[in-house]
C-alpha cells in the first residue's frame, strides 16, 4: 500500500504532473456542469416519508378511491381575536370567499361558499370562546411550492384588501384581527422559504468557521485556505452528480439532505486534509525536497485516509437500507460526498500542496535542521526551530502508558455516568414542533389547538372491510378511554362493504399516548370483524390521519434502527480486522466507539430537555447520530491506531503508544474541534431536529477528540499490551521477542 501511494504522490505531485491534476479537476467539473443540473435545481419538495405499505398511507389511498373529494390539498386560514371576532372580521372572511368563488386564485381548486352563509352561521363555526374560526381554501394536489408561494402572494394582499389592516403580519399579542395559514399548503410554502434563507446562511457559517478554525489553529492564512480550496472542487463535483441522479429519478434529494452533506463535506473533508497537511509538515522537516516529503507523506497518511474515507462511505452507504425515506434519502449523497472528498485528498491535495510547497506554512515554514542551520547563517541570528511535538501531547502519551488503568476506570465511569440517561429520553415523531415557534403556519396551528377540542385539530379515520357483514364499531370505539366521540360510519363509492368511522380523540393527537393508542383502535377494529368470523381480519383494518401517520413514522423508525445499527456495526468491525488483522482492536475500538455515541446521546439530552428546554427529542437523532458518529469516530481512532501500529514494528509497544499519541495528538485534535465546529453550525438552521442533531454530533465528536482517543483507547491498548495485536503478525512478533527475552 506505502509503494502504491509513493507512487501515486510521484504521478499526481510531481513537478509538471501537479499542474495536469489541477487542470484534469478543473475540466472536469467544468464539464459535468455545462452538461448536469446543480444539485440545488434538483430538489424534491415531496412531503411524504413513508413506505407505501404503512397502513396510514394505504388507508389514504383507499379512502381516496372510495371517499373522493374535489378539493385537493387544504390550506387553513386561522383567523384570531382576543376577545371574540366581531362582525366586521366576519364581513371580511364574506367578502374573501365571494372574491375566491369569482376570481380564484392560482392553482385553486375549490372553496366551500361561506361568501354565501349567513353572519350568524358563520359565528357558529366558530371556537367556542367565539375568539377563533378556521377556513379552508384548497389547492391542486400537483402544484409546486413556488405556484403555491405565488397563489398565497395574492391571497395576502386580497386579505389586506378586505380587513383594511394588517392582519398577517402583526403579532398574537398585538390588538386586532389575526389571520395565519397553516395546514398542509402553510406548511410546505413556509418550509420552503425557510430553507431557501437558511441554506445560504448554513453555508456562509459553515465556510468561516472552518476558515477561522484552521486559521487560529494553524496561524497560516495560505494553509486555511488550502483545505477549503479542496473542498469546493470536491463540492463541485460532487453536485452535477448528484443532480443528474436526481433528474433520472435514481434518487431524491431534498433540502434538509444537502444541508447536512453541506456540513459533512466541510467538516469531514476537512479533517482528511488535515490528516495529509500534518503529515506533510513532519516530512519537510525531515527532507529537504518537496516532492519527496510529500510522496512520504501521501505513503505514511493516505491508508488511514482512504480506510476511514472507506469506513465513512459503508457506514452512510447503510442508511439505503432504510424504508424511512428521511434516512434513505441521505445515503447516496453522504457516502457520495465522502468518496469524491477523499479520492481530492489524495489527488487535488497533493498537488496543491505541491504548487505552494514550504510557503503554504506561513510564517511558521517548516524546514530540515540542516535548511535552518544555513537560514541563521545567512541572516545572522537564531531561527525558530519548529517543534514536532507539543508538550501536550507528550504528556498525554506518557500518562495514558504509566497510568493506563487510573485512566480507563475514571474514563468509564464518565462515560458510562452519562450513557446510562439514554434510556431516560424522551422523543417526539411530530416535525410542526420542530419548526421555530413564530412561523406562521405554526401559529396558525397554535391558534386552532388553544381554541378547539384537542382531538378535533387531527381526526382519526378507522376503515374496514366488512366482507358484507352487519357490523357496528361506532359504540365499541366510544367505549375507549381516549375518545371523545365517534361519527357515524359512511359507506364506500365503488365497494359499499367498506366503512369508515371519524374518531375524535379526547386528548392531544399529537402527543406519545394518542400515538399508543392507534395499536388499540386497530385491535378493537380487528376483534369486532373476527366475533363475526371473517378470517384473517387483521387485513382489513386501516386507520388514518396524522396520529397514524406519528404511529407508523415510530415504528418504522424504530425498525430502520434495529436493522441498520448492527449493519454498520459489522461493516466497521469488517474493515477494522482487514486493516488492523487484530480480533481484539477490532472489539475494543468499536465498542469505545458505540460508548462514545450513548454518552453523546446522554449529554445531548441534557443540553436539549434542559439547556434549550425542549420537552422531548427528535425521533429520528439516535440513528442520525449513530451512523455519523460511529463512521467519523472510527476514523480518529484509525488515524492514532495505524500509527501505533506502525510504530510497533521497530519500537517496544508503549514506547509505539506514547509515540502514537504524541504524534497524532495535534492533528486529531485539530481535526476533531474543526469537525465538532461545523455540526455545531446546523444550530443557524430554522428546524429543530437539525439543530439537536448538530449539537449531539459536535458532542459526541468532543469526546472522541479528548477522551476516547487521547486516553481510554491508548490505555486499553496498554494494558492488553501485546494482545492487541491478536492474532496478527504483530502479536507474533511480540510473542517470539518475549520468549527470546
Amino acid at each position: 500500500m506505502n509503494k502504491l501511494l509513493n507512487n501515486l504522490g510521484r504521478v499526481v505531485a510531481g513537478s509538471k504532473s501537479r499542474w495536469i491534476t489541477l487542470l484534469v479537476w478543473v475540466i472536469s467539473i467544468i464539464l459535468l456542469s455545462a452538461i448536469w443540473p446543480a444539485v440545488n435545481e434538483e430538489e424534491s419538495n415531496m412531503n411524504n416519508l413513508l413506505p407505501e405499505d404503512a397502513m396510514s398511507l394505504q388507508a389514504a389511498n383507499i379512502i381516496s378511491e372510495e371517499f373522493p373529494t374535489d378539493g385537493g390539498i387544504p390550506l387553513l386560514l386561522a383567523w384570531y381575536r382576543d376577545g371574540g371576532l366581531n362582525e366586521d372580521d366576519v364581513n371580511a372572511i364574506q367578502s374573501l370567499y365571494k372574491t375566491l368563488q369569482e376570481e380564484p386564485l392560482y392553482q385553486q381548486t375549490m372553496v366551500p361558499p361561506l361568501g354565501n352563509l349567513p353572519g350568524e352561521a358563520l359565528l357558529n363555526s366558530a371556537s367556542e370562546d367565539g375568539e377563533a374560526l378556521t377556513t379552508p381554501i384548497f389547492f391542486d394536489e400537483n402544484a409546486s411550492a413556488d405556484e403555491l408561494k405565488i397563489a398565497l402572494d395574492s391571497l395576502k394582499e386580497i386579505i389586506t384588501t378586505v380587513t383594511q389592516e394588517q392582519p398577517l403580519s402583526k403579532a398574537l399579542t398585538d390588538e386586532g384581527l389575526h389571520v395565519r395559514f397553516t395546514g398542509a399548503v402553510g406548511i410546505q410554502t413556509d418550509a420552503t422559504e425557510l430553507f431557501s434563507q437558511a441554506d445560504f446562511t448554513l453555508l456562509i457559517a459553515t465556510v468561516l468557521l472552518v476558515l477561522i478554525l484552521l486559521i487560529i489553529l494553524y496561524r497560516s492564512p495560505i494553509l486555511a485556505i488550502i483545505p477549503l480550496i479542496g473542498v469546493g472542487f470536491a463540492y463541485g463535483l460532487i453536485s452535477p452528480l448528484l443532480g443528474m441522479m436526481a433528474r433520472e429519478g435514481w434518487i431524491v434529494v431534498d433540502s434538509q439532505a444537502i444541508s447536512i452533506m453541506t456540513v459533512l463535506l466541510f467538516g469531514a473533508g476537512t479533517d482528511y486534509c488535515l490528516f495529509l497537511v500534518s503529515r506533510y509538515r513532519d516530512e519537510l522537516q525531515l527532507e529537504p525536497n518537496k516532492y519527496k516529503a510529500l510522496q512520504f507523506a501521501l505513503a505514511n497518511s493516505g491508508g488511514a485516509i482512504l480506510m476511514s474515507g472507506l469506513t465513512t462511505v459503508l457506514g452512510l452507504l447503510a442508511l439505503s437500507l432504510a424504508n424511512y425515506a428521511s434516512y434513505d434519502r441521505f445515503a447516496v449523497p453522504f457516502s457520495l460526498s465522502i468518496l469524491v472528498m477523499a479520492i481530492a485528498v489524495i489527488t487535488l491535495l497533493p498537488a496543491l500542496l505541491s504548487i505552494f510547497g514550504r510557503i503554504a506554512f506561513y510564517p511558521f515554514i517548516p524546514r530540515t535542521e540542516e535548511m535552518t542551520d544555513r537560514l541563521e547563517k545567512k541572516k545572522g541570528k537564531p531561527v525558530r526551530h519548529q517543534k514536532t511535538r507539543s508538550r501536550f501531547s507528550k504528556a498525554t502519551g506518557r500518562l495514558v502508558t504509566e497510568k493506563p488503568w487510573r485512566i480507563i476506570i475514571i474514563t468509564l465511569i464518565f462515560l458510562c455516568g452519562f450513557a446510562l440517561i439514554v434510556p431516560k429520553i424522551e422523543y417526539t415523531y411530530g416535525m410542526l414542533e420542530s419548526f421555530p415557534e413564530d412561523m406562521p403556519s405554526r401559529e396558525g396551528f397554535s391558534i386552532i389547538s388553544d381554541h378547539y377540542p384537542k382531538g378535533e385539530i387531527a381526526p382519526i379515520e378507522v376503515i374496514m372491510d366488512t366482507k358484507g357483514q352487519d357490523i357496528h364499531l361506532k359504540e365499541n370505539l366510544e367505549s375507549l378511554e381516549v375518545v371523545n366521540k365517534v361519527e357515524e360510519p359512511t359507506s364506500g363509492k365503488n365497494n359499499p362493504d367498506i366503512q369508515k368511522y371519524q374518531v375524535i380523540l379526547a386528548i392531544d393527537p399529537y402527543s406519545p399516548e394518542a400515538t399508543e393508542q392507534i395499536p388499540v383502535i386497530n385491535q378493537t377494529a380487528v376483534e369486532i370483524l373476527e366475533k363475526t368470523g371473517i378470517d384473517e381480519a387483521e387485513k382489513l383494518v386501516w386507520i388514518s390521519g396524522e396520529t397514524a401517520e406519528l404511529y407508523d413514522t415510530y415504528k418504522i423508525t424504530k425498525a430502520d434502527q434495529n436493522r441498520i445499527i448492527p449493519v454498520v456495526l459489522i461493516i466497521i468491525a469488517l474493515l477494522l480486522l482487514v486493516y488492523l488483522r487484530s480480533i481484539i482492536a477490532m472489539a475494543y475500538l468499536l465498542i469505545t466507539v458505540v460508548l462514545s455515541f450513548m454518552t453523546a446521546l446522554g449529554l445531548g439530552w441534557i443540553l436539549i430537555h434542559y439547556g434549550m428546554e425542549t420537552s422531548a427529542m427528535q425521533g429520528l437523532i439516535p440513528l442520525y447520530a449513530f451512523v455519523f458518529l460511529v463512521a467519523l469516530g472510527g476514523d480518529y481512532n484509525i488515524f492514532m491506531i495505524s500509527s501505533i501500529w506502525k510504530k510497533s514494528k521497530i519500537m517496544p509497544i508503549k514506547d509505539a503508544i506514547a509515540s502514537g499519541v504524541e504524534e497524532t495528538s495535534s492533528v486529531i485534535t485539530s481535526a476533531g474541534l474543526i469537525l465538532a465546529g461545523t455540526f455545531s453550525a446546523l444550530a443557524v438552521m430554522p428546524l429543530e431536529v437539525l439543530v439537536q442533531f448538530g449539537a449531539v454530533t459536535a458532542i459526541g465528536v468532543l469526546l472522541d477528540t479528548f477522551v476516547v482517543r487521547p486516553l481510554l483507547v491508548p490505555a486499553l491498548t496498554t494494558v492488553l499490551g501485546r494482545f492487541a495485536f491478536w492474532p496478527g503478525h504483530l502479536w507474533k512478533k511480540e510473542k517470539r521477542e518475549k520468549a527470546k527475552r
